[in-house]
């Protein structure tokens, strides 16, 4: 059950968020890597456009990991044409990185950084896809520049009743999905458990108030945002992106890894397996994800 059954409750640092395994916490870096980073990440990071469905998406994405040993790099898939290239932490990133670990007692091993140009650029409400992700790991939100809100939603099948009629359960259903707000205001840092990530979704919505109408905080670093993603992922790459192992691949050491699988039937089947990820709240991983898949990218005929 969700912690709280308020309509559009705002919630802040103290306070248990979404299925009570999540958080957030504002002053989070120490002053002085707080006051630089934006800066330093806009310069370090080597930004891309990113597409979905043949279209772009509304900001600029980076991605970048720990490279272990032998080459070989962590992979986290989600519905995209194709990901960016991961490349190492970048000094501010590996620096933050650190603090990261720090508050989760446990090891992150890649990010995906977004630059929120100003506030047209969003993402939209989705369910992080966990194939990758370690279970039983958290997920890591870091925010620097101009105050964003994450909305959480509850997932519209939690309100499904098999013995009402379906045209009613229609008619006022954003009413009932329990709704929880989370400001994100620079230098604060959100950890989403994955029982959260499970029962609710999370966006950051388009905020086209007039410039007059916004605080100081939403209009720092010229209403722009960077955001970190940080998480703990168990499905690798080989240096050369011929071979995938780990929990989310079909070989799940690296000695049974097994050659990459770009687009095609298999890729159907996984976005198929996101789609009921995304609007399950009762989402059977192990169904779904247990056999492993070896695509690495989206783009469909």
């Amino acid at each position: 059950m969700s912690i709280s059954n308020v309509h559009g409750n705002t919630l802040g640092p103290g306070e248990a968020i979404g299925e009570g395994d999540s958080f957030v916490l504002y002053d989070f870096l120490p002053r002085e890597l707080a006051a630089i980073s934006f800066e330093r990440l806009i310069r370090e990071v080597e930004w891309n456009k990113m597409t979905h469905r043949g279209g772009e998406v509304p900001r600029l994405v980076a991605v970048e990991g720990r490279i272990l040993q032998d080459g070989s790099y962590p992979v986290y898939r989600h519905p995209a044409d194709e990901s960016p290239p991961l490349l190492p932490f970048s000094p501010t990133v590996e620096q933050i990185r650190q603090h990261v670990e720090d508050v989760l007692h446990e090891p992150v091993n890649h990010v995906l950084i977004q630059h929120y140009r100003s506030g047209a650029d969003y993402i939209s409400e989705h369910s992080d896809k966990t194939i990758d992700v370690v279970r039983g790991s958290r997920i890591v939100n870091v925010s620097l520049g101009a105050q964003r809100v994450m909305t959480l939603r509850t997932k519209k099948d939690a309100l499904a009743n098999p013995d009402g009629n379906a045209t009613d359960a229609r008619i006022g259903d954003e009413r009932k999905r329990t709704v929880q707000r989370v400001p994100l205001p620079h230098n604060s840092i959100f950890v989403m458990g994955l029982e959260t990530n499970a029962k609710w979704m999370h966006s950051i919505r388009t905020d086209k108030r007039p410039l007059s109408e916004k605080t100081d905080a939403e209009l720092y670093m010229h209403g722009e945002r960077i955001s970190l993603t940080f998480r703990t992922i168990g499905t690798f790459l080989t240096h050369d992106e011929r071979f995938i192992f780990g929990q989310g691949a079909k070989g799940k050491t690296r000695e049974e890894a097994k050659s990459v699988v770009r687009g095609g039937e298999e890729a159907e089947r996984l976005l198929v397996a996101f789609g009921a990820e995304n609007h399950q709240s009762d989402f059977d991983w192990e169904a779904h994800y247990g056999a492993g898949f070896d695509v690495l990218h989206f783009r469909l005929a």
